[in-house]
């Protein structure tokens, strides 16, 4: 029955107007049974254009804005964010596809269901803003430039690694191949587009992979100024990026603009409640992320329950394989995975010492890939003296920190925790905490087990220094509480941050103080 109803859609999604007058007849402003839904911004809507209509005639003309969004809830985070800078006198158009999912190839017929769907309730906005669905934009290029080629590939390659958690690409697989064509539909409408719009910032979610990735490429190409922006698990903030794909999380210009900055009393006090929460497997704040299973149980607990002999221990902290934060991070090694891998080759001729290599937590949510499984097809057999902890394992990763003596890591904050109790810690992957001052770094595998082998023989004695300590500790207060940016509407809560900050309160003069600095900066040409 369900490949019939299939059958047919794809039989009717061939046929001209077929879709669009069957979604006007079922009521073309209401929610697609696919779940396909624009509800949170159609509710604010009417209240919102008035407020934007009220606040722009303050302003002065301002920049030509263009925003990019693909799948129904960056569409309504985009036409919230764009109608906030429409507010604020700028010119926005806001580009999309309008995808219910960026993981499955849905029926044309409901994707022009989707068009109409959208067309519908963002009509109202209209009156204060442009839009352009990409689906519809007449691409004038057979072929692209090779740069942008090669961006598509390489994109397709990070969609691949990401929805199935590997770091290895089968390009003939039937899903790399269906998100090659629609990255590649990207580009060329994207191309197309920008080329003939006179843009003079574009904003671009995460700009890494899927079509916000090709977004940010060809805005690269065309030299448009391009601001990227994510969500961590602070609400009421975002993370920001000029020019650069902001989950690289280059944090060099907050690290130089707080050279000489000072943690106070309440800055520390600050900190140190945020990591007991996340030690003690509670939230803080508005961070709302439980980083840990189960509670700390203190380092004599933890070394009976695991069974540790007294020798030295040494932890590698794990990604999760094919993470948005580990993807382009790669070094020295290949890959994350050839990174552990060696790294294990070389432990197992080291039995002097103990190698606990700690599962991320997050590979128990996966479905695909996984380092545990990784791991036990290359190296079946361990000796004893390497540890393997599973993902659900009922260990807290904060007791394996305490009664480590040196820290291997990819891209994993455990490594800036583990500096900040001064423990050394070698960083193998591009982390936004590598070369400030308080880890290892090395660039070659040479390097690299250069390092192992002399730290391997000083654990105790080669323990950070004060000063490296204390950076730490500003790096993490920096990085927590500042490199987040306020803003009022976080992606996965928009219900809940619309009603709690209506557009016309941002728009106000007290909305304006908490949140014009982040709305200015999405908009910064440097």
């Amino acid at each position: 029955m369900a490949s019939n109803k299939e059958l047919l859609k794809k039989i009717l999604g061939e046929l001209p107007l077929t879709a669009e007058v069957y979604q006007l007849l079922q009521q073309s402003d209401r929610p697609l049974p696919n779940h396909f839904s624009l509800r949170n911004i159609r509710k604010v809507l009417p209240e919102a254009v008035a407020a934007v209509q009220k606040s722009c005639a303050q302003y002065p003309a301002g920049k030509n804005v263009f925003i990019f969004a693909s799948t129904h809830y960056w569409l309504e985070h985009g036409v919230i964010t764009g109608l906030a800078l429409s507010g604020l006198g700028h010119d926005v158009t806001i580009g999309y596809y309008p995808y219910g999912r960026w993981d499955f190839n849905s029926p044309q017929f409901d994707v022009r269901r989707q068009s109409v769907y959208s067309a519908t309730v963002l009509r109202p906005a209209s009156a204060v803003m442009n839009f352009e669905n990409l689906l519809h934009t007449h691409s004038s290029f057979s072929l692209l430039p090779e740069a942008l080629q090669q961006a598509v590939d390489q994109v397709t390659d990070f969609d691949y690694m990401y929805a199935f958690q590997t770091e290895e690409v089968n390009r003939e697989d039937p899903f790399y191949l269906f998100r090659h064509e629609r990255n590649l539909h990207a580009a060329k409408s994207l191309l197309t587009y920008l080329r003939s719009l006179k843009t003079e910032v574009a904003i671009i979610p995460n700009g890494t992979i899927l079509e916000f990735g090709i977004a940010y490429k060809v805005c690269g190409y065309l030299k448009i100024p391009t601001t990227t922006y994510e969500f961590s698990d602070k609400r009421h903030s975002m993370w920001l990026a000029h020019n650069q794909e902001i989950m690289q999380q280059n944090t060099d210009e907050l690290w130089k603009t707080h050279a000489n900055y000072q943690l106070t009393n309440a800055d520390l006090e600050e900190l140190k409640v945020l990591l007991s929460s996340r030690k003690n497997a509670s939230t803080y704040g508005d961070f709302s992320r439980q980083w840990q299973r189960v509670p700390a149980e203190g380092q004599a607990a933890i070394q009976a329950k695991l069974g540790f002999d007294g020798k030295p221990i040494v932890l590698l902290a794990t990604n999760v394989l094919g993470d948005s934060l580990t993807l382009g991070r790669n070094t020295f090694s290949r890959s994350m995975s050839e990174w552990i891998i060696r790294t294990i080759q070389y432990f197992i001729e080291k039995p002097e010492v103990q190698l606990v290599i700690r599962i991320h937590p997050g590979e128990a949510l996966i479905k695909h890939g996984s380092i545990l499984d990784l791991i036990r097809k290359t190296l079946p057999t361990l000796p004893p003296h390497i540890h393997l902890i599973e993902p659900l394992a009922e260990v807290n990763t904060y007791d394996l920190m305490d009664i480590a003596d040196l820290g291997l890591v990819y891209t994993t904050t455990v490594g800036l925790e583990m500096a900040m109790r001064g423990i050394p810690v070698i960083v193998a992957g591009k982390t936004h905490y590598r070369n400030r001052g308080f880890t290892h770094d090395p660039n070659t595998w040479v390097d690299y087990f250069k390092l192992l082998n002399r730290l391997l023989t000083c654990l105790r004695e080669c323990r950070l220094q004060e000063d490296q300590v204390n950076l730490a500790w500003k790096y993490a207060y920096l990085f927590f509480f500042k490199y987040p940016l306020p803003f009022p509407w976080h992606m996965t809560r928009l219900k809940e941050d619309l009603e709690e900050y209506p557009l016309e309160y941002v728009l106000s003069e007290p909305g304006l103080e908490k949140f014009r600095s982040t709305l200015q900066l999405l908009l910064s040409t440097r």
